[in-house]
């Protein structure tokens, strides 16, 4: 349900590809086989052909994403796509922001501050549509075309898991086929015809109430940030959120009252009558031209396992998550970074088949992290119960006058989340103090006239508070890359003099030590590849 007006994205259209078939069969195995570009498979592509591996993506459509849908991306998310190559054209298109206003009718009783991170690389929140992502995603991949297959127009019709893989049936325009990989990831999303193929239903909550996104073009002054009215004039009784996007875009997601009828409350005349009435209450008197039209539902729902044999799930085939607090994309865009190193060193050889277990038990622990936070939002823009109701319109009315209220009110943004409990950490020589513990996200700093987040590779990483041997982790089954730490980055990581923090390829740490030991550092990397305690 939804309507297109004029473009701002130049959208590329690619022609199917089918490949040279025997008997109405692709006789070349596929290693990896993608099944969904978006955000999360096209990142997962870049991701494995990073560590040598070759997938296949099998696309459906003929182009990236049309419509206003994920919005905004994390300085994690950020940080993923330098390792990409994707990082810079976001900058350059992406509109940060740290601030953020939520009002009661027209009273603001909450303003959201969220300070820059001196030592960081990234700002913690970036504005850029979906398309913007994906297409420079796409742009990444096509200068990898030796090393990764799109198969755009190709649809997924049935998956049929083997005992040493997984089977697919694929209809194009141009004829259907038969295709075999030994792995299969699904990133086809909230509808994956994967997980329908494997029976596999989500568990959690759908909730009840329906938003209206609305995409405009319109010049103003008004600093970029979030903004949310409850029970404003121009919504009685719901609520509404806006966005400023670069290039003089917006975009606004109302609620609609359970009263209201959805195919009437999309139809223009009432949707661009809705956001006349709110600009005016802001006081915008710019002209203005709507962009795009379209609706949605917030879920709370996940797979109980993102890993069935050779099938793995990420992004909204795996989960859902409603949209407060910029948690969908960006979820599934860290699903992929904790995935593609996990199933490439099993592909190569590094690690046991195991590890990939700690992939859903990570994810499904981020999942839960994710859902906690975003359905507390989801439940405050949406009441679920006439108490629930009740409550919050006395939160907001006290809000206004009352200062300890007002953390009540808090939107609750998107943050990082460590593995406190993963079974693949090592032990650490000062678990009481160290400010970095084994499972937590490494914080980003200064060195060496660059960043940590931009020394992660594909490999793990040691870093050391004074001067250490690198040539003694270069050789071996998987080589450890060893960097001298000091300043900043030494104070932020919490490192005494000659002390190591070991990092996944991932960015989560691994192991601290005490003191700087290769055959320790290469034993917690040989137990992290065997898949860590059981």
């Amino acid at each position: 349900m939804s309507r297109a007006f004029v473009s701002y994205f130049d959208y590329r259209q690619y022609e199917p590809l089918l490949p040279r078939l025997e008997h109405g069969r692709d006789p070349v195995r596929a290693t990896v086989a993608i099944v969904g570009g978006g955000p999360v498979g096209f990142a997962l592509a870049l991701g494995l052909a990073r560590y040598g591996i070759r997938p296949v993506v099998i696309e459906a459509d003929e182009s990236v994403c049309t419509g206003s849908r994920a919005g905004c991306i994390t300085r994690r998310s950020l940080e993923i796509f330098e390792q990409l190559g994707a990082a810079a054209p976001m900058m350059r298109q992406g509109l940060p922001w740290s601030e953020g206003w939520s009002y009661h009718r027209t009273t603001e009783v909450f303003h959201l501050r969220m300070p820059p991170d001196a030592h960081a690389k990234y700002p913690a929140l970036v504005n850029i549509q979906q398309c913007y992502v994906e297409q420079y995603l796409v742009d990444e991949l096509e200068k990898l075309r030796d090393r990764i297959e799109i198969r755009w127009q190709s649809r997924v019709a049935e998956a049929t898991p083997r005992a040493d893989g997984v089977e697919l049936a694929i209809e194009t325009p141009r004829g259907g086929y038969r295709m075999n990989a030994d792995w299969v990831v699904a990133c086809d999303g909230a509808r994956s015809t994967v997980r329908r193929a494997l029976g596999l239903n989500f568990v959690g909550t759908r909730y009840e109430g329906r938003y209206v996104i609305v995409d405009i073009k319109m010049p103003s002054d008004l600093p970029p940030g979030r903004r949310a009215w409850f029970d404003p004039p121009s919504n009685p009784g719901a609520t509404l959120l806006l966005h400023k996007h670069r290039n003089d875009l917006w975009r606004f997601d109302y609620q609609l009252r359970p009263d209201e009828d959805a195919d009437a409350a999309v139809e223009p005349e009432n949707v661009l009558a809705r956001v006349q009435s709110h600009l005016d209450l802001m006081g915008e008197r710019a002209p203005w031209n709507p962009v795009w039209i379209s609706m949605y539902k917030a879920s709370a729902l996940t797979l109980e396992r993102y890993r069935h044999g050779r099938v793995l799930f990420a992004g909204d085939a795996a989960h859902l998550t409603p949209i407060f607090g910029v948690r969908g994309m960006n979820s599934g865009i860290d699903d992929t970074h904790n995935l593609a190193w996990k199933l490439a060193f099993v592909l190569r050889g590094r690690a046991r088949e195991r590890l990939l277990d700690s992939y859903s038990g990570e994810r499904l622990h981020a999942t839960g992290e994710n859902l906690r936070h975003s359905s507390k939002s989801a439940e405050f823009m949406d009441p679920p119960s006439p108490g629930f109701h009740l409550m919050r319109g006395a939160v907001l009315s006290l809000a206004g006058r009352n200062e300890w209220v007002r953390s009540l009110v808090n939107p609750r943004q998107s943050t990082a989340i460590g593995f406190p409990g993963s079974p693949l950490n090592d032990s650490s020589d000062e678990p009481a103090a160290a400010l970095v513990a084994p499972g937590d996200n490494l914080p980003d700093a200064p060195l060496g006239g660059t960043h940590l987040s931009s020394l992660l590779g594909p490999q793990f990483t040691a870093l050391v508070a004074g001067r250490a041997d690198a040539g003694t982790l270069a050789d071996g089954p998987v080589p450890v890359a060893v960097h001298e730490t000091t300043g900043v980055a030494a104070e932020r990581l919490g490192l005494r003099a000659g002390a190591a923090v070991l990092v996944r390829p991932d960015g989560h740490v691994l192991a601290r030590h005490g003191a700087f030991d290769p055959a320790r550092i290469r034993a917690a990397v040989q137990r992290c590849c065997e898949g860590g305690t059981a």
